[in-house]
């Protein structure tokens, strides 16, 4: 597989986990983007996530682990107690620092380095949650030349995450969960 040129990363914590399989779902069988999820996810109890999302979508849904090359085509998740990083070379690195906004891996980790390195080729979407992760995020995305979308505080069933990233950033889109779908059904 070759390096993914652009990247969506899609960030969520409570409530988030149905839309994230219906926009998983609605992903074209090919596009030539990477798409990465960060779920919020205590670390002390082990799911088969990624492996019953891909048996059940019928593509490849892979955990990122540390040094795997970023490729298009491809949907990752970011490991329970980790932050995932994205780094200079198209790959990801896992780190144990101190959690940010009570979360590791956290959704501004992914965003800020997601940002650094992909530029206006970065997309990134804040879901459903019950914290402000993923705010500082979308500031970087959005410095950088990126896209953020935020899923409208109506749709979503915890909406502290998308209302605290709308107060912070001027300009940003805030979609539907229908809006969500057909932007991933699009991606070619």
């Amino acid at each position: 597989m070759s390096k993914a040129e652009d990247i969506v990363l899609v960030g969520g914590s409570a409530g988030s986990y149905n839309l994230i399989v219906e926009l998983i779902e609605a992903l074209p069988t090919f596009f030539a983007a990477a798409i990465v999820v960060i779920i919020h996810r205590n670390p002390k109890f082990t799911t088969r996530l990624e492996d019953t999302l891909a048996a059940r979508l019928h593509r490849p849904i892979i955990q990122a682990g540390d040094k795997t090359t970023i490729s298009k085509n491809m949907v990752y998740f970011a490991v329970p107690g980790y932050h995932l990083l994205i780094e200079p070379d198209r790959t990801f690195s896992l780190d144990i620092s101190d959690p940010v906004q009570f979360s590791r891996p956290s959704i501004d980790v992914l965003f800020e380095s997601g940002a650094e390195v992909y530029a206006q080729h970065c997309t990134a979407l804040l879901l459903s949650g019950a914290n402000k992760d993923g705010t500082d995020g979308l500031t970087a995305v959005q410095q950088m030349g990126g896209r953020i979308m935020v899923q409208s505080p109506e749709d979503a069933l915890i909406s502290t995450m998308p209302e605290s990233a709308i107060r912070a950033n001027d300009g940003i889109a805030i979609v539907s969960d229908q809006q969500i779908i057909s932007y991933f059904r699009s991606l070619k």
